[in-house]
């Protein structure tokens, strides 16, 4: 019995090293596209702006994961470089959603996501990244 489920918490392993990798890397994206650092807007001013930004990348990076993982063949190696692939995609995406926004909207988008009330563009990029994730998420489909 223990060699049937092996194979399976090896790639969940494999996988989840992968996701919390991508997580990270949305997390710096994040970072880099707001004044201050990160962590203390969220975890010591208690900033909605950027908690929601962070918030709605990881959930898009969790979709165009997960959409991918689903897809994947049984070959595990050709499972996570797909993976991979896809989840540098949808991120590049995303942070290319933000500056697009940031430059068609007046003043700067990352000044705002510092501000202490919600801002209605912290909103419109927030969406914009479940959107891209779920178009991302269609196409490996």
């Amino acid at each position: 019995m223990l060699q049937q489920i092996l194979p399976g918490l090896a790639a969940a392993v494999a996988y989840g090293v992968l996701g919390v990798a991508m997580m990270a890397l949305g997390y710096v994206l994040v970072d880099l596209a707001t004044p201050g650092k990160l962590s203390d807007l969220i975890w010591v001013h208690r900033n909605p702006n950027a908690a929601l930004l962070l918030v709605s990348g990881l959930i898009g990076v969790g979709v165009v994961l997960t959409t991918a993982i689903a897809a994947s063949p049984n070959d595990l190696v050709a499972g996570l470089l797909a993976s991979l692939a896809y989840g540098l995609l949808g991120l590049i995406l995303m942070s290319l959603a933000f500056l697009i926004i940031d430059a068609l909207t007046p003043g700067k988008l990352g000044d705002e996501l510092a501000t202490e009330r919600l801002h209605p563009g912290t909103w419109v990029s927030a969406g914009a990244h479940v959107v891209i994730a779920v178009i991302i998420a269609a196409a490996i489909w």
